[in-house]
């Protein structure tokens, strides 16, 4: 149910977000992806920015057409940080935020006949100490600018290499018969806003360093959800079905 006519919108706070939620910033609920899927789940929230396997394992959500977070190769912010060959790593400790990457992870390396144990990172602080370790959103880059001797590999660009496919980490998931043409609207018309003030919010932003913010948000990730990205998703649903026994469904894109 609804509280009243005003939906109740959730989003990650993550920098790369940002330029979707522009303007809504007051009358979002900001969490983790796997709290996000939590809080839809229990029906607390109405529309999500959330990773897209909680559409893909949950067939109980519309997609927002047009409007994702996505890469077309490198992303910088979803990688595995290793410091043994791919071939010799037999754990991998996952961000706990973490659901997209975690599936993504598994597909790229089951298409390579490689089959470690994933568990779960204890804290961000114990990521340097582990041998192969999963990371996501802004703790990734932080990971990636401490200068750490991991070898860094990159998902969206292993993705693309394996598929030649954009790839799409999340997008607006949407609780059937709770989310109005109203609400549509306004969730496109931010990412509208968003990218027609890409330069002032790369500037009011305080993450990193100004280049590194403009050539993230304007280049490493991608905000739209046309054919190429649905063709993405769609590879990653026949993949996640080799690989995986959890049920997987078809997303349904509403505009």
């Amino acid at each position: 149910m609804q509280f009243g006519d005003t939906p109740r919108i959730g989003s990650v706070s993550y920098l790369n977000t940002a330029p979707l939620t522009r303007g809504l910033e007051a009358e979002v609920v900001f969490a983790t992806p796997a709290r996000l899927a939590a809080l839809l789940q229990r029906d607390e929230l109405d529309a999500a920015l959330v990773s897209i396997v909680e559409v893909l394992f949950h067939d109980r959500y519309d997609v927002l057409d047009g409007v994702a977070i996505a890469s077309r190769g490198e992303v910088k912010s979803v990688l595995l940080a290793h410091r043994r060959p791919l071939a010799e790593i037999r754990e991998v400790f996952c961000d706990p935020a973490s659901l997209t990457s975690v599936s993504l992870l598994q597909v790229l390396l089951g298409e390579r006949g490689l089959w470690p144990e994933f568990r779960p990172l204890g804290g961000y602080a114990d990521a340097a100490g582990h041998e192969a370790v999963l990371l996501i959103g802004d703790p990734a880059l932080d990971f990636l600018f401490a200068g750490h001797p991991h070898q860094i590999w990159d998902l969206g660009a292993a993705w693309q290499e394996l598929t030649g496919l954009p790839f799409v980490y999340a997008a607006w998931a949407l609780r059937r018969g709770a989310a109005p043409a109203a609400l549509r609207r306004r969730l496109r018309a931010a990412k509208v806003l968003g990218l027609r003030e890409l330069d002032a919010v790369v500037r009011e932003r305080t993450e990193y360093d100004l280049a590194f913010r403009k050539s993230y948000l304007g280049g490493n990730i991608r905000y739209d959800l046309g054919p190429e990205e649905k063709r993405g998703i769609a590879k990653f649903v026949e993949l996640l079905r080799r690989h995986q026994a959890e049920p997987v469904f078809e997303p349904r894109f509403i505009a």
